[in-house]
């Protein structure tokens, strides 16, 4: 009998040290996801430590990217996503040709213009300098909630100009609808929903949107030849002599086609922009900078500049060829504002343009694992 009751308390203490005491479990482990970095990319990728990718991960945030009810509302009136801007065929851009948008330039859920036209998502995994066109969330920022991709998923859906959400309306809502909760349990180990969890998985996604199979990544690896006019136009792109393009767009050796610095470009004269780079570094040489924006499928994009003042490439190049303007911010790259410009020919412009459009990546703008999901998973 002594011996039946020793048996017994041993398996009591067994099975409580195993289901009853949470500390001595495993921790959930999801699938790691690794990036292949493409041919000539730098190996140097921006994710944070407590957001590795996952495979559940990044599926849960595809979802979460084009699902309407990412406002908290249910309203067929009122659904809105980050696609509803960010457009896989315009390379997570609004476009020029956005329906909802005249001329392109983007408005929130209540109709109030968004104060820049917006930048695209696109091989934002190398960029460590700052998102947006000032660079306001950056990794040393000492704000902690102002400094990476989770960050600006959160502003985006709190931003009257945007989304206009409310997290814990958000929180619930997502909470009740059949197979999320199951989602975030594979992603985060629990299928109790946080809005963090809902930020880190929105991140995870954007940072697989990698673009590098353009017409010139072919031609780069040999796969490809380029017309005598588009390897003009590249030599353009790449000389100080030519359009002197590269110093802030990359090219040869930088295939991300940017910086991710900042630059007063010689846009104007007068600065009275409350965002502009002067804002976050209070630099008096920083009066009129924006980021320099990836040139990749740049010619599906548009309207271009912060400001969205111009509508083609043609504008954009004729700008930098003859209307620099002068002043004492403007940044010490750009050599030729004395002339108003390079002063490029028309047949010089028309190389430059067709090398410009070698960057298109149909195959980014087009790719299933970027795409809108068939179904949500409470149609599956």
């Amino acid at each position: 009998m002594r011996l039946l009751f020793f048996f017994c308390a041993l398996i009591a203490t067994l099975i409580y040290s195993r289901c009853g005491d949470k500390s001595t479990s495993h921790p959930y482990t999801a699938t790691p996801y690794e990036i292949d970095i493409p041919f000539g990319f730098p190996t140097n990728l921006n994710i944070p430590e407590d957001n590795p990718l996952t495979v559940e991960g990044i599926e849960l945030g595809r979802y979460l990217f084009y699902d309407g009810r990412l406002s908290g509302r249910t309203h067929p009136d009122s659904l809105i996503s980050c696609a509803t801007c960010h457009r896989q065929e315009r390379s997570f851009e609004a476009g020029i040709d956005h329906p909802d948008f005249p001329n392109g330039f983007p408005h929130g859920i209540n109709g109030l213009k968004t104060h820049h036209v917006m930048l695209p998502m696109i091989n934002l995994i190398w960029n460590s300098s700052g998102y947006g066109w000032s660079g306001f969330l950056y990794p040393e920022n000492p704000i902690e909630n102002m400094r990476n991709l989770e960050d600006m998923v959160r502003l985006a859906v709190l931003a009257k100009d945007e989304i206009d959400g409310d997290t814990t309306q958000i929180k619930k809502l997502f909470q009740s609808i059949n197979g999320y909760p199951y989602l975030f349990e594979k992603a985060f180990g629990s299928s109790n929903i946080t809005f963090k969890n809902i930020e880190k998985s929105i991140a995870q996604f954007i940072r697989t949107l990698i673009s590098a199979n353009s017409k010139f990544d072919k031609y780069m690896r040999g796969e490809e030849q380029l017309s005598q006019s588009e390897l003009a136009g590249f030599v353009l792109f790449t000389t100080e002599e030519g359009a002197d393009c590269f110093h802030c767009h990359g090219g040869y050796g930088n295939p991300l086609f940017t910086t991710h610095l900042f630059y007063n470009n010689g846009k104007d004269t007068v600065f009275l922009d409350p965002m502009d780079r002067f804002s976050i570094t209070n630099d008096p040489m920083d009066r009129g900078a924006y980021k320099a924006p990836t040139l990749r499928n740049i010619e599906v994009q548009g309207p271009f500049m912060h400001d969205g003042r111009f509508t083609t490439l043609e504008e954009v190049i004729n700008f930098y060829s003859h209307d620099l303007s002068m002043s004492p911010f403007i940044d010490p790259l750009m050599h030729h504002v004395i002339a108003g410009g390079i002063q490029l020919t028309p047949a010089e412009k028309v190389d430059l343009l067709n090398f410009i459009k070698t960057l298109r990546d149909d195959e980014f703008m087009t790719k299933d694992e970027f795409s809108k999901p068939d179904k949500f998973p409470d149609e599956l």
